[in-house]
């Protein structure tokens, strides 16, 4: 695995975002899959080939990852074959999606194509295409993040969302140290997997990324908490909060900077339980592989994140 938390396009820029787009939508246009579904699936696999060693990272603009034998078909003694008569003979997925004739698993748009044809043969409206994405994943967490990337980019209509913004206003008083991976005692023993930031009760908490809210409620160690993942399949935790900013509910998209509660020492008790210890900002991130999810530093992104808002206010 690449570095925890590192960014999954970190090479990204306007053209490579332009050549993603124009292939969306190229396929929209003639498949009648909406764009941005096809848009949350690449990003999903871009963000695996960034958490994964056993998967290179993309030489072109598509992230779609498709074995060679699901490709030229199971049976298929050929697993380079690119006649598209023959794979489609063995029942495999390859297609030729540019009209060369060649059904070329290393070609952009005979993979998206490919992918788009799977989508289409089970139809063209959400929950079709949920039905599409789990029998091509076999998981049902990653049918919710792939539909909740499709959120963002239809909300949105472009691809370049990966702003983050540091969890509190900069310039306030608030402090921080590396405290990850420290020992918690209470309720068992176990790590700390976030960095904790104290500051002043009910100083404004905000939303560090683009996002989808996962979860809200209470939880006994958190208190009042909040989950949101974020187009790079990391989940940004926010816990011990005073509340939550009004009408907030899971399932909303929610943008960098914008405040979703605020800071407070609730938790280690049942629902309610506050005080028992000074006001602050648990603040975690979580990265999720395909196959797993794991805690990870936040603290230089935090750093990172808190420089950058800071030059923003000179």
């Amino acid at each position: 695995m690449l570095a925890p938390g590192q960014v999954a396009n970190a090479a990204d820029t306007p053209d490579v975002y332009a050549g993603r787009m124009a292939l969306y939508k190229n396929m929209e246009a003639a498949l009648q899959i909406p764009w941005y579904y096809l848009a949350g699936a690449d990003q999903y696999e871009h963000s695996l080939r960034a958490a994964r060693r056993d998967l290179e990272p993309a030489k072109g603009f598509i992230g779609i990852h498709i074995e060679p034998s699901k490709w030229s078909g199971a049976l298929n003694p050929d697993l380079n074959d690119v006649n598209p008569l023959t794979i489609t003979f063995f029942d495999g997925l390859g297609q030729d999606g540019n009209g060369d004739g060649k059904a070329d698993i290393t070609n952009d748009t005979d993979r998206l194509y490919a992918f788009s044809k799977h989508l289409q043969a089970y139809g063209a409206d959400e929950d079709n295409i949920r039905i599409g994405l789990w029998d091509y994943y076999k998981r049902d967490k990653a049918v919710s993040i792939i539909i909740g990337n499709a959120e963002i980019y239809k909300k949105y209509g472009r691809l370049d969302l990966h702003e983050k913004a540091f969890p509190v206003p900069v310039r306030t008083h608030y402090t921080y140290l590396n405290t990850w991976g420290s020992a918690r005692g209470w309720g068992g023993r176990r790590i700390h997997e976030g960095t904790d930031i104290f500051a002043d009760y009910s100083l404004p908490v905000r939303s560090t990324s683009y996002g989808i809210i996962e979860m809200k409620g209470w939880n006994k160690f958190g208190g009042w908490r909040i989950g949101i993942r974020d187009l790079n399949n990391t989940y940004h935790y926010f816990a011990h909060l005073s509340g939550f900013a009004k009408g907030l509910k899971v399932g909303q998209i929610v943008e960098p900077g914008q405040v979703i509660g605020g800071v407070g020492s609730t938790g280690y008790g049942p629902p309610g339980t506050s005080g028992k210890f000074p006001p602050h900002l648990h603040y975690g991130m979580y990265k999720d592989n395909g196959i797993t999810e794991w805690s990870f530093d936040p603290y230089p992104y935090l750093k990172l994140w808190e420089r950058k808002d800071l030059a923003k206010k000179k």
